[in-house]
C-alpha cells in the first residue's frame, strides 16, 4: 500500500507547493502592474488590504496547538495502552481542544 501512497503524497505536496507559490507570485505581479499603471483608486484599495493585520494572534494559536499536541504525545508515551485502543486518539483530541480553548479565552481577554 505504501508503494502507491508515497508517490501520491510526494507529487501532491509538490503540486500544492507549486500552486501556492505561483499564486502568490502572480498576485504580486498583478498588484505591482496595477499600481504602476495607475489603476488603484479608492474603490480598488480593498485588493491591497493586509489580511495578516486582522489576526495578530496567529502565532499564539499555532504555538498553543503545537505545545498541547506535544504534551499529549509525551503523555501517550508514558501510558501503557493496548495497540488496538482508541485512547491515544482521545488524548490527542482533548489536548488539541484544550489548546484551542485556551487560545480563544486569551484572545477574548486581549481584545477587550
Amino acid at each position: 500500500m505504501e508503494h502507491v501512497l508515497m508517490p501520491i503524497a510526494i507529487f501532491g505536496s509538490f503540486g500544492t507547493t507549486l500552486y501556492f507559490f505561483t499564486k502568490v507570485l502572480t498576485d504580486y505581479i498583478l498588484k505591482k502592474k496595477m499600481i504602476d499603471k495607475g489603476f488603484v483608486n479608492e474603490e480598488s484599495q480593498s485588493i491591497f488590504k493586509d489580511y495578516s493585520a486582522e489576526n495578530k494572534y496567529s502565532s499564539l494559536k499555532w504555538g498553543l496547538i503545537a505545545f498541547f499536541s506535544g504534551i499529549s504525545l509525551i503523555l501517550m508515551d508514558y501510558l501503557d495502552v493496548r495497540p488496538d485502543s482508541t485512547l491515544p486518539y482521545g488524548i490527542f483530541a482533548v489536548a488539541l481542544s484544550l489548546g484551542f480553548l485556551i487560545y480563544y479565552f486569551l484572545v477574548k481577554k486581549f481584545t477587550k
